[in-house]
């Protein structure tokens, strides 16, 4: 039987209870696909019991059985009423298929990177030189409700999105904000590519990273300072590219995509 790590603790809420309950479901999902991927948990092996998943990593039984369920839609286990947790023989396949799948995306969202550094990096600056009061509270708007829902453990990906559409309007050219709606979805990609890799992309550390960058770009437009704005936009942007060209690299490494997010 293989032994995972545990988790680090997660914060809790004054009602005294996790936050981020999913997140934790997220976790172990990732640990045992990790096991699987790593030949640690071969074809027909048996999970550790529900009571010792519980135990190593301090969650409830309801995050262990969404785990599981979530592992028995992907192909990887089957449940054995009476007998178990077991991982099926074709499942490692499926685990090398999703990283397969994340490749695929990745490149995609490398791709649009490149489009949004050669509009979104001069459109800070013009918004620093052209936003109105009412512009500049919209970028706000959304800065907050970004930071409201990281701290409640919710997704981000709308308010990220919201604030740098709020900076595209606020350089008052209509194409800018175009441009953006063209990609869609595709601007704020994190939500395509954590099928395997959730707790890299959307873990706390990495948003409050996210919105460490919101920050300054904001702080730049704030005070009509054009040069710092551009800078901040082009660091941001430059490091969101640096993150997901190591996901990309790291794709043929199992191990290491899984080891970064437990």
């Amino acid at each position: 039987m293989s032994t995972f790590l545990p988790p680090r603790p997660e914060p809790v809420s004054a009602a005294g209870t996790s936050s981020l309950r999913p997140k934790l479901a997220d976790r172990l999902v990732e640990a045992i696909r990790n096991e699987i991927a790593r030949g640690a948990l071969a074809p027909g092996a048996q999970l550790p019991t529900e009571s010792r998943l519980c135990e190593t990593y301090g969650v409830s039984r309801t995050v262990v059985r969404e785990a599981i369920t979530r592992l028995a839609a992907d192909g990887l286990v089957t449940p054995r009423q009476g007998a178990g947790i077991f991982v099926n023989e074709r499942a490692a396949g499926s685990v090398g298929a999703m990283v397969a799948e994340i490749g695929d995306k990745v490149s995609v969202v490398l791709n649009v990177l490149e489009v949004r550094m050669a509009v979104e990096i001069e459109s800070a600056a013009l918004a620093a030189q052209r936003r109105s009061a009412s512009q500049e509270a919209q970028i706000l708007e959304a800065f907050n409700a970004f930071e409201t829902l990281l701290r409640n453990g919710e997704p981000t990906g709308a308010a990220d999105f919201a604030f740098h559409r709020a900076i595209a309007e606020s350089t008052n050219n209509p194409f800018y904000v175009e441009i953006l709606d063209v990609l869609g979805r595709r601007t704020i990609p994190r939500d395509l590519v954590t099928s395997i890799s959730s707790q890299l992309l959307q873990s706390q550390e990495y948003q409050e990273k996210l919105q460490a960058e919101h920050m300054a770009i904001m702080s730049a437009i704030s005070d009509g300072d054009a040069d710092t704005a551009r800078d901040a936009m082009r660091k941001h942007l430059s490091a969101s590219r640096r993150r997901y060209h190591g996901l990309l690299r790291s794709g043929s490494d199992l191990q290491t995509i899984f080891a970064r997010s437990v």
